[in-house]
């Protein structure tokens, strides 16, 4: 599903600082990411998601599958403006705006996928005490 806002009015290089934040992770992480940040960006990111998960519901998507695929911010018009300054001349002044585009997809974790994550899970809590065991072993032996 996709979501789009157009001509937000903050730069480009400070929207980007909170979409790289959430960018892959899952919507059910995202959004509480985004109510507790500081970025002024963060509240508009979070209905431009809310409104992305609203979009994947009415298709019959589960909120629970969804992640973010893209967050792509791209620049938008910029407005000129002139700031007086000395001796009569003028300085311009760029009002920049920025383009969001938020994708989301859709990652289904079968049962099967779950019992081969929590096996390789098991494998790896094996191999770090194996390991840990063996350091031991050595430092023993040493003394």
């Amino acid at each position: 599903m996709r979501a789009f806002l157009k001509n937000y009015r903050q730069a480009p290089r400070k929207v980007r600082l909170v979409a790289g934040l959430i960018k892959g992770k899952k919507v059910n992480e995202a959004i509480p990411m985004l109510d507790f940040l500081v970025k002024r960006a963060g509240f508009p990111i979070k209905k431009l998601l809310l409104s992305a998960v609203a979009n994947a519901l009415q298709v019959g998507i589960e909120k629970e599958n969804l992640y973010i695929k893209e967050l792509r911010v791209d620049k938008g018009v910029v407005m000129k403006r002139m700031m007086p300054a000395a001796m009569g001349t003028g300085h311009r002044i760029n009002k920049r705006t920025s383009h969001i585009t938020l994708v989301l997809g859709e990652r289904v974790i079968t049962n099967e996928q779950l019992r081969m994550s929590n096996k390789d899970k098991k494998i790896k809590k094996e191999k770090e005490t194996g390991k840990k065991k063996e350091v031991k072993k050595i430092l023993k032996i040493k003394k």
